[in-house]
């Protein structure tokens, strides 16, 4: 448990840690983890605001997490619910006042707010204290829901969050609301990005990336703890990677209407100026400023080589789309890129990027059964992939589900 001069001392540095981080869902992973270090609680969720509705976005619970094989995560229903004051998160978002109850299941029944069993029931969970705290924006309105889960004593027994939990709460809010609304914006201009290239390519929808850039993160995390990587270092690869890999094909915005929405088949002329996607992505980060520049353009450049390397663009200068000298077929052509001289985070977004296309529908086909994805995803193990990926891949595969189902496409 925190002593008050840690809690203050935490509070110092909220700011600067969460400001290291970008991307929306791994701040919020931050967010919570702090909170519940914070007042030493068990489990809490965070709710994102949009327009009417609260969108259970994330959720953590060391009880539930403590029931799981080692390297296993929680996986949980993404849902929303109505903001208004019959529900507990609702009433909070509705009034902008923080609550704090003792235990939900001996609510006043005059309360107007009301606390739902059905995930105890589901889970065989016991809440009992339940912290809630409106996040606000500069404006005061709400923008989300913190909510914080069955604070524990030092023997790990149930108790009431105090007064002063709430108060530091508060404070704590008020810094977590600042990153939170900054990495919503950073993840409103990369699908701004995105949906530049939508209206050229209709492939490319935000839940597409959102899904490659989840499963991205899932098999890299799980890749790095094989090797015992750095925690700092894999928190540091997750956020880049998970925005690097929702720009994976935005080279394709330089690429002709005439070639991007032909309804059928390419012909070789056509195919080759589409491979070009690849090193005009490239080259959109090549005056790199930051690792994440770096990683942009290494996902950009690499997501369609081959394992076998009978990918493409292989081994060229982004600058000149030409290969580089020692690395030319009989033919001309640049020599792919093979196994490991492939980089790492292209080898993982080619992975995520076949796996979503194949299961998902579009204007020219249908979504293939999952049987068969899989069964495709396999037979090209030590081909198309890395194997060891596939193997990642295999063992994390209920996790990509969640993900696949928290970013559905919309009709």
């Amino acid at each position: 448990m925190l002593n008050e001069k840690e809690k203050l001392d935490t509070l110092a540095n909220l700011g600067i840690e969460l400001n290291r981080v970008q991307d929306l869902d791994i701040v919020m992973e931050h967010i919570l983890i702090e909170a519940r270090r914070f007042v030493n609680a068990d489990a809490g969720s965070i709710y994102i605001r949009e327009n009417d509705l609260l969108y259970f976005t994330y959720t953590q619970n060391n009880t539930l997490q403590q029931r799981l094989s080692d390297g296993e995560k929680l996986i949980y229903s993404t849902f929303h619910i109505p903001i208004n004051k019959e529900s507990i998160a609702g009433y909070v978002a509705a009034t902008g006042q923080p609550l704090n109850l003792a235990d939900v299941y001996a609510l006043d029944p005059s309360c107007p707010y009301h606390f739902s069993k059905e995930f105890d029931k589901k889970t065989n969970y016991k809440t009992q204290s339940v912290l809630t705290i409106p996040l606000k924006n500069h404006h005061d309105d709400v923008i989300g829901i913190l909510q914080i889960i069955n604070a524990e004593d030092e023997s790990r027994k149930v108790v009431s969050f105090s007064p002063d939990d709430e108060r530091m709460m508060l404070h704590f809010a008020s810094i977590a609301a600042v990153a939170l609304e900054r990495a919503q914006m950073t993840r409103a201009i990369l699908l701004r990005m995105i949906h530049m290239a939508e209206m050229r390519d209709p492939k490319e929808t935000g839940a597409h990336v959102n899904r490659v850039g989840g499963y991205a993160v899932e098999l890299y995390e799980r890749w790095a703890r094989r090797r015992q990587l750095n925690l700092k270092e894999i928190d540091r690869c997750r956020d880049i990677l998970r925005m690097a890999a929702m720009l994976h094909d935005v080279g394709k915005i330089a690429i002709s209407d005439v070639i991007l929405k032909k309804p059928g088949r390419l012909n070789e002329s056509e195919f080759e100026t589409m491979k070009q996607h690849t090193v005009l992505g490239a080259r959109l980060f090549s005056d790199r400023q930051s690792d994440f520049d770096e990683a942009a353009a290494m996902v950009a450049l690499n997501h369609h080589e081959r394992w076998d390397g009978n990918g493409y663009p292989g081994h060229v200068d982004v600058q000149t789309a030409k290969a580089l000298k020692g690395h030319t077929r009989s033919d001309g052509q640049p020599l792919g890129k093979k196994g490991e001289y492939i980089p790492l985070y292209g080898r993982i977004v080619a992975l995520a990027d076949v796996y979503d296309a194949l299961s998902s529908a579009r204007v020219y086909k249908d979504a293939w059964d999952e049987s068969k994805v899989l069964d495709t995803i396999e037979s090209e193990s030590g081909r198309h992939f890395d194997p060891e990926l596939v193997e990642i891949f295999f063992s994390s595969l209920d996790f990509l589900r969640a993900i696949q189902r928290r970013y559905q496409d919309k009709n």
